[in-house]
Formats: structure tokens, sequence, C-alpha cells
């Protein structure tokens, strides 16, 4: 159980169930936490170069390419007791500026593996809707800005693994970077234009803050959960996460394990995530 929550011995029960189930992402996201050598590398030099790591690793508007592996598990909804996951495999590109585009871009595209409650009983498991967007860098000096389009393609293996619909919208981010923080946001909105007919059409808005603080020797604290809001059907969840991660390197390449717990404090609507685990892997290739 969780430090200073008490549960009553059912719920206790149904918890241990779900818990049985933790993705292996968050558990290998744990093991490189701590098993990462922790060598004082004793000079500001050192530690300036490990929160710059950590900056970069964790920065949506970074231009370099990287590799993500990244899960969300919700072991706890409201009002049900079933449980959801997605194991997000995430993969950037940075692009020079091309033709009459006059600023760099990054495309990010990630591939959902989810799985979720069948209507029928039981679970569903497999492919998700691919998002994908396309971030125009604004401006790279001090505070970053990026905005771009973003468009979701229906291609979930099982209905209840996604929307059926076509979405395309807006993605905007700013980030303040600096030696000892990294903060900003990212906001994507999206709307249906097309898909199955019966299915219902989708309006949703997302918003996903970024409080890094960096700590000696490549460790961080972090708080990165993203608010939900349907508007289509006036359902919302805003979580808040507190974590912490580790970031080194392996030749030119920065790596990054993370595992934050988020907790859902303001939200409207039934079978919505109550508690969650954020968890990963990100490797950010050096050039």
């Amino acid at each position: 159980m969780w430090p200073a929550v008490k549960y009553k011995l059912t719920e206790a029960t149904t918890l241990f169930n779900m818990y049985r189930h933790v993705p292996v992402a968050i558990i290998t996201s744990a093991v490189f936490m701590a098993t990462t050598p922790i060598a004082s590398r004793g000079a500001d030099e050192a530690q300036s170069s490990a929160a710059d790591d950590a900056n970069k690793s964790n920065n949506p508007l970074n231009p370099a390419p990287g590799l993500n592996v990244q899960d969300q598990y919700n072991p706890k909804l409201f009002n049900t007791d079933s449980y959801t996951n997605d194991l997000l495999l995430r993969g950037t590109l940075p692009l020079p500026p091309i033709g009459f585009v006059p600023v760099p871009e990054i495309l990010r595209l990630t591939v959902p593996v989810s799985t979720r409650p069948d209507p029928g009983g039981g679970y569903s498991t497999g492919l998700g809707d691919l998002n994908i967007f396309d971030i125009f860098l604004l401006k790279q000096e001090g505070t970053m800005i990026g905005v771009g389009p973003l468009l979701t393609i229906p291609t979930a293996s099982h209905d209840v693994l996604g929307t059926g619909k076509w979405q395309a919208g807006l993605a905007a981010v700013v980030i303040d970077p600096s030696p000892q923080r990294l903060f900003g946001g990212l906001l994507q909105w999206q709307t249906s234009f097309a898909g199955d007919d019966d299915r219902a059409s989708v309006n949703t808005l997302t918003f996903q803050p970024f409080f890094i603080y960096n700590l000696p020797q490549g460790w961080y604290l972090r708080s990165t959960a993203i608010w939900n809001f349907d508007l289509r059907n006036d359902k919302f969840y805003i979580p808040i996460g507190l974590g912490a991660g580790k970031t080194w390197r392996m030749g030119n390449d920065i790596f990054n394990a993370f595992i934050e717990p988020q907790f859902t404090v303001a939200h409207h609507g039934a079978d919505l995530p109550q508690f969650g685990i954020f968890a990963g892997l990100n490797i950010t290739l050096g050039r």
C-alpha cells in the first residue's frame, strides 16, 4: 500500500491485484535509476555539463534526434475497478530550414500500445491511434518557442483503443531552460474531420507542464503530468506529478531514466484516472 494513505481491506486487495500488472517499462526505469553510478565529479564544470544533459533530454524543443520508451499506467480510475495502460514508443527528428520554411523543425511520432477495459469483459491490448506533430522553432535563444500542426491517424486495432476518427489540430511549446531548472509547457488541441461515421466526433485539449529541477550528478526532480480536457463531452482531469530521474552519457548519447507518480487533484466525469505512474527511458542521440 502507498505510504500515508489508508485503504480499507477490500480496497487494498483490489489495488494489490492491479499492481501485479505494473508494466516492465516502469520496473526497468526504477532499476536504471537505482543502479546507475553516482560518482561525484567534484567540479562545477562537470555539474554544469550534467545539468545541461538533463535539460537537453527533457526539453521537447531540443533540436536533436531521440528515441523514447515511456509508459503511463493508471491502476486506479474514478468510479470503476478497472485500470488502463499506454506504452508510448516515440521518435523525434530535427529538420533544418528547407526551401520556403525559414526555421528549423522538429517532427515527433508517437506509437501507442494500449490496454483498455473491454465492454464485453476483460481487457483489450493492441495498437492505438498514431500521433504526429511538426513543430516550427520560432525562437531558439533564451525562452524557446515552437508551434506547428498535428495529426492523429485512426490506426487502433480495437475500437476501445482509439477514436476511429482522423484528427487535426495545433501544438504549441514554450520552454525556459537554465542551469538550475527547465520550465515550460506543451499545449495540444485537435478535432476530428473524417473517419468512421458510427463513431462520435472528437474535440480535445491537453496541456503538459514541465517543471524540472536539476540536482547534482545528473539527478533531477520532475513534474510533467498531462492535463486532459474532453471539450465535446464536458469531461476533464488534472493530475499533478512528483517524480525523479537520472541522466548519464554513453558515448555521445544521453540516457534519461525516470519515474513519476501522479495524483488527480480535480476532475469531472467517470472512468478517469485517479492515480497513475509515468515512467520511461529517453535516449537523446549525439551527432
